[in-house]
């Protein structure tokens, strides 16, 4: 009998092997499709996994060839036990979908502390268009002064937080002090329903002197101009200056990237800058020499967007120095620094800047009679 047709792409299969484990996520070698091959549970969605498990397997993104399609991912045990909502929350994500998870919204929870703060009170808010930005942003931060840095993850593309190796590595190396995830995401140690709450929470409720916004892993692009979800970080932009923080937007630079699109300044960055974002916001520019840096220049003010931003120029190369005593190996599109030095010297750099911003505002408030 033929397959009935849906949207999604089911298939049952045996789990073989755990091979990692993460705060909120599973890695797991399956049986399916008379093969082996890679797969993903969140424990809080679908309960404990475990060897010799028969499994329900979304296996679509792999059937695709996508590149988010590196695995399959459990949709429930085929024999699951009946469980109870562990949240005391009454807020759903992700909802309206056969999975979606009750949490303790922040809204809840903190109420008071966000309705009581004073905006974002001039803190620094790197506003990145790559989840694989994080590392070298929050790296920069603490190595130009900032103290606490918070990642507030968007839902611009992976809603469950716990899929992003990242973020557990660099709290761990104490370079990321919190975590909230925002709007359908979820699993950060903050659940909060917009991104202006969940900025409120990283300062409010977590003390942040340095916020970076960025989706989750897996962000979706479609070769169009206005279908992509980097553009969310134009958004977030102006978030931040509606909550009376100070905007930095990082750039996707790379000069290795064959897609003309995404060479040199990527055209994410170009358009969110020139017409996403409508407050005025810090624009860091990696140190760079010969062509390289002129080729940036030109197309930053080939585009005249130092008539509406502060364009400032700031080396990068501290925050990978930071990463590395840290042992922390970052990557994007499977490309090291070695590979892409200056994609990750423009993140660092923005990095650079907003612990700059955080110090030298630190030092106002302490000094402050």
């Amino acid at each position: 009998m033929s397959p009935v047709r849906s949207r999604v792409r089911l298939r049952r299969g045996r789990v073989v092997r755990v091979v990692a484990e993460r705060p909120g996520a599973v890695e797991l070698d399956v049986e399916v499709d008379g093969g082996r091959a890679s797969a993903l549970a969140f424990p809080e969605l679908v309960g404990v996994v475990g060897e010799g498990d028969l499994v329900l397997l979304n296996t679509s993104a792999v059937a695709l060839g996508l590149g988010t399609g590196g695995f399959h991912l459990v949709v429930s045990l085929v024999e699951a036990p009946s469980t109870e909502v562990a949240d005391a929350g009454r807020v759903m994500k992700a909802r309206y979908t056969p999975l979606q998870p009750v949490v303790a919204s922040v809204e809840e929870t903190h109420r008071e502390q966000l309705e009581g703060a004073p905006g974002l009170a001039g803190t620094p808010v790197v506003c990145a268009p790559l989840h694989s930005m994080l590392g070298p942003i929050a790296a920069g931060a603490r190595a130009a002064g900032a103290q606490r840095v918070v990642y507030v993850m968007t839902d611009g593309a992976a809603l469950m937080g716990a899929l992003s190796r990242l973020v557990p590595t660099l709290r761990e190396a104490g370079l990321l002090a919190g975590f909230v995830t925002t709007g359908q995401a979820s699993g950060g140690e903050l659940e909060a329903v917009t991104i202006w709450t969940g900025l409120l929470a990283a300062t409010a409720v977590l003390g942040a002197d340095v916020v970076v916004v960025a989706d989750g892993p897996g962000n979706l692009g479609t070769d169009t101009t206005w279908g992509v979800s980097a553009l969310g970080s134009g958004e977030a932009l102006n978030a931040v200056g509606a909550l009376g923080g100070q905007p930095v937007a990082a750039l996707r630079i790379s000069f290795v990237d064959r897609r003309p699109r995404h060479n040199g300044i990527s055209h994410h960055s170009l358009t969110i800058l020139e017409r996403v974002c409508t407050v005025p916001a810090n624009v860091v520019v990696p140190v760079l020499g010969g062509d390289d840096r002129g080729r940036v220049w030109d197309a930053l003010r080939g585009r005249r967007l130092e008539e509406r931003h502060q364009l400032v120029e700031a080396d990068g190369a501290p925050a990978l120095d930071e990463l590395e005593r840290a042992g922390i190996e970052v990557e994007s599109m499977g490309r090291s620094p070695a590979d892409d030095p200056v994609f990750f010297l423009a993140a660092g750099a923005a990095g650079i800047v907003a612990g700059r911003m955080a110090e030298r505002s630190g030092r106002w408030r302490r000094d402050r009679p």
